[in-house]
């Protein structure tokens, strides 16, 4: 493999390492149309994810600096999830993902389950 092509698979990697996976674009889609979300408005918009893998799903977001976590010191505790800065970046391509999907679920004649 020659040097440029090891350039485009490490960004191609890096990419979806940070935003593959099942529920990762759902979750960064989400907090894009809502702008905030506390963890019970997501867990409410993906009812087919575990309590686990949602908590999970967003340390992994907010250790890759894709979205930020604000801690109300409050009874019951508040916690709230927005796009940081750099997730912000991601929506264009999300958006285009999603016109893409829907376009490839016409041609099948298929609709989505989300």
């Amino acid at each position: 493999m020659t040097t440029a092509e090891t350039d485009q698979q490490c960004g191609v990697d890096y990419a979806f390492k940070r935003i593959g996976g099942k529920y990762k674009g759902r979750i960064l889609w989400h907090l894009n149309s809502k702008e905030v979300l506390r963890y019970g408005e997501l867990r409410r918009t993906l009812p087919d994810i575990t309590t686990k893998m949602l908590t999970q799903t967003l340390r992994e977001l907010e250790d890759d600096r894709l979205i930020t976590r604000k801690v109300y010191h409050e009874v019951p505790p508040k916690v709230e999830y927005a796009l940081s800065e750099t997730g912000m970046e991601l929506i264009p391509f999300i958006k285009h993902l999603h016109h893409w999907g829907n376009k490839q679920l016409e041609k099948e004649g298929t609709s989505c389950e989300h």
